[in-house]
């Protein structure tokens, strides 16, 4: 059974940086694409940067483009989103999501992906 556990999270000055990571176990990754997610106070969860397994193709909503950077560490199954240039709209709970289609990831709606991680916390302070 895929788990993921992410971590991280904390409190951070906006204009700040933070790197969240994302540990995979229980399944072979080698063809999965792996997202981040988030989920701001009274607003749905909503997709911000995906990668497939390789690290050569890599995706992300307008507002992070320029300031976060995903990627993997395959030999670890390790995900991480280096968030620079903070702002307080990125204060969040961060979900990271597993899928063997980055279409899907990309296309669907986050409650048809069935694995996601605990989540963790970030919240920026103007």
């Amino acid at each position: 059974q895929v788990q993921l556990v992410e971590s991280g999270g904390r409190l951070v000055q906006a204009g700040g940086s933070l790197r969240l990571s994302c540990a995979a176990s229980g399944g072979t990754f080698s063809s999965y694409a792996m997202a981040w997610f988030r989920q701001a106070p009274g607003k749905e969860r909503a997709f911000v940067a995906a990668i497939n397994w390789s690290g050569n193709s890599t995706y992300y909503i307008d507002s992070v483009k320029g300031r976060f950077t995903i990627s993997t560490d395959n030999a670890k199954n390790m995900m991480y989103l280096q968030m620079n240039s903070l702002k307080p709209e990125d204060t969040a709970v961060y979900y990271c999501a597993v899928d063997p289609s980055l279409n899907r990831i990309l296309r669907t709606h986050w409650t048809n992906l069935p694995v996601w991680g605990q989540g963790t916390l970030v919240t920026v302070s103007s």
